[in-house]
């Protein structure tokens, strides 16, 4: 991609123009290739943008102003449709050139596998990585159906890349037992159903270290967020990932990268859920970019 002009397209609210200036860089990876039930959650980047120009720019929890801060929309990675491998690669090559240049990436999903390319960029850049990882699904088979691509897959291939005991899993409710028992077995820690306790309980022992945090939107209950592809019902609510998302901010990790993915905007015509994402990316970048 070309970063010496601006995005064409619908931009993030307030979006400055300028990739040299700006220390953030917001972009989407508009992939749905691999997804075992409801496609469409390569619509959601684009729909999310759409939508920001209704949310405030300051943040009332944060006390920060997005106008204060330069982040630069570099759009959706251009993806080849249907091609997983080929996709991965041109969203690993994207993050090698952003991490290079020293900018804080924060991506839009998509399905959850794009989250792959992304860790296997980042831990070339920071070997000591640890995973926040919020989501209704463990993600952590090796295989679904016998394709080791796939959205339900991203979590293990992180695990084995960078030690499963520096993956951290909460709100999780969905899952093989298999899938529950190797994390068990090789000391991963996934807290169920809850999210805001004992994210309170992990973050003291995460202080210093560089940490990745990918959100999948369904980590909410179905009532917050039914615009995805694999509704589970029990999840949390809007109000505790807010709180999630500015515990991480106001604690001493080191967040080094984010992402929100899984919004697919067609199963939700109230549009509750682009909203609800457009203004956890608000957060997001406030709480973990603009230091």
């Amino acid at each position: 991609m070309r970063f010496d002009e601006a995005y064409s397209g619908n931009v993030f609210i307030k979006s400055h123009p300028v990739y040299e200036e700006s220390p953030i860089v917001i972009y989407g990876m508009p992939m749905d290739w691999t997804v075992s039930y409801r496609p469409g959650s390569r619509f959601g980047p684009g729909r999310i943008r759409e939508v920001s120009i209704g949310i405030e720019e300051y943040s009332p929890y944060l006390d920060k102003d997005l106008a204060d801060y330069n982040y630069f929309d570099a759009g959706d990675i251009p993806l080849p449709f249907g091609n997983a491998q080929k996709s991965l690669d041109l969203i690993e090559e994207f993050l090698d050139k952003i991490l290079a240049d020293g900018k804080f990436p924060l991506g839009m999903g998509g399905e959850h596998l794009v989250t792959w390319p992304v860790i296997k960029a980042m831990y070339k850049k920071y070997p000591n990585l640890a995973i926040i990882h919020m989501d209704a699904h463990t993600d952590l088979r090796e295989h679904f159906e016998g394709e080791e691509l796939s959205h339900s897959t991203p979590i293990r291939k992180a695990a084995n890349l960078i030690g499963p005991k520096n993956v951290y899993s909460f709100g999780i409710r969905s899952g093989m037992k298999e899938e529950f028992e190797w994390a068990k077995e090789v000391g991963m820690s996934i807290f169920k159903f809850d999210v805001h306790k004992p994210l309170q309980e992990v973050l003291p022992q995460l202080a210093g270290r560089p940490v990745y945090v990918t959100i999948d939107i369904d980590v909410l209950d179905p009532a917050h967020a039914p615009g995805t592809g694999t509704v589970d019902c029990g999840g949390i609510t809007s109000r505790e990932l807010l709180a999630a998302i500015h515990e991480i901010a106001r604690s001493e990790v080191n967040v080094v990268g984010a992402d929100l993915v899984e919004v697919a905007p067609i199963y939700d015509h109230s549009e509750q859920t682009v909203n609800t994402a457009s203004k956890l990316l608000r957060e997001m970048l406030l709480g973990f970019a603009a230091k």
